[in-house]
């Protein structure tokens, strides 16, 4: 695999390569961009196939957070970690987990502030406590903004209920059918959101204890792994890893909408993004639809200090920069996520010129 060739595709700033003998650590963090402020994006601790495999998911993520962070408004650029191995094998010697957590919190301190970690996929807000024993730069610490994913998952339910909007004249998923793929932290707490409102609810998961809970607290329907692609919806949120949204799978779609909490939801984003939209399916560009962790994570990075009163106002306006990028996309014949993509880089360029101007200076 040539790394800097796939860097160069995107123009990626950083790959560094992580590594600690004695805990077992094998790391990668990515920044792509750090034009509006430093890197942030959590850290996915996966059983990655291969190493390549690892760079791949790395350097999608990060550039996601790019854009997520732009459209969102804040102040802050795009990075990603991943760590190869198994995160649950891990948390069973609490001692080697705080050595191996601890471990990774100094190769984070070495990158002197250009990336900020917090919790993803297979990490848990303990170990971003471990983390913080080494370094400040990490969020998402109990006692301040905490696990940020109940607040990607209120962030999709305001990308539910915008593009329910736009389909079908309501606001409204009470007797909406959802199925969600995948009900760990973020899917969760989305069906908790849709249980209240009344919403149908058909999930897959390999995890048959959070199926359980699902099924006792929300009543939901079951199914298969494979099968949730191709249940009668109005509905699809991939809420698992990445990529589910593919030559395979949308063949088989029966919902109006594709709205989920997970990254990099198309597999080949030009490719199946126009797929769906010749199948007059909605896709709500996932990196607004699952923008809330990250904007809740950042209020700790604010001056004075967590404030989730105003977290939760800036999670609200997901909800009218939906509709914007919805109605533009009809408007042009864009793909929503073209259109959600140029709205992103018109913003880093904007402020690209101006510390241009200020250097010339």
């Amino acid at each position: 695999m040539d790394k800097f060739k796939l860097m160069e595709e995107h123009n990626y700033e950083q790959l560094c390569f992580f590594q600690d003998k004695g805990t077992g650590l094998k790391a990668i963090t990515c920044i792509h961009n750090t034009v509006l402020g430093p890197s942030l994006g959590g850290t996915r601790f996966w059983n990655y196939a291969t190493e390549d495999e690892a760079v791949v998911d790395v350097l999608r993520l990060a550039r996601g957070m790019t854009y997520k962070s732009a459209l969102a408004g804040l102040p802050l650029g795009g990075g990603k970690s991943v760590i190869i191995g198994d995160p649950y094998e891990l948390r069973k010697d609490p001692i080697k987990r705080e050595a191996f957590w601890r471990a990774f919190g100094r190769y984070i301190e070495g990158l002197s502030g250009r990336y900020i970690t917090a919790e993803d996929v297979g990490t848990h807000t303990q170990d971003m406590v471990y983390v913080n024993m080494e370094t400040n730069h990490v969020v998402g610490l109990p006692g301040r903004s905490g696990d940020p994913s109940p607040f990607t998952a209120l962030g999709t339910y305001k990308s539910m209920l915008a593009c329910a909007k736009h389909v079908y004249g309501d606001a409204d998923l009470k007797g909406k059918t959802v199925a969600v793929q995948g009900v760990g932290n973020v899917g969760y707490y989305l069906c908790e959101l849709l249980h209240k409102d009344g919403a149908n609810i058909i999930i897959s998961d390999v995890n048959e204890e959070r199926i359980k809970q699902c099924v006792d607290e929300f009543g939901v329907e079951v199914v298969g792994i494979n099968d949730i692609y191709s249940v009668d919806c109005d509905i699809y949120a991939p809420c698992a890893l990445g990529a589910t949204i593919n030559d395979d799978t949308i063949p088989a779609l029966k919902c109006r909408i594709v709205c989920g909490g997970a990254n990099n939801q198309l597999k080949v984003a030009k490719v199946h993004g126009k797929a769906l939209q010749d199948r007059k399916i909605i896709y709500a560009p996932d990196f607004l639809t699952n923008a809330g962790g990250v904007i809740n994570v950042s209020y700790e990075l604010a001056e004075g200090g967590y404030n989730q009163e105003a977290s939760l106002r800036d999670i609200d306006r997901i909800y009218h920069r939906m509709l914007d990028i919805l109605r533009i996309s009809e408007e042009t014949g864009q793909l929503t996520f073209e259109t959600a993509d140029q709205m992103a880089e018109e913003r880093i360029a904007a402020v690209r010129d101006i510390k241009s101007i200020l250097t010339r200076r």
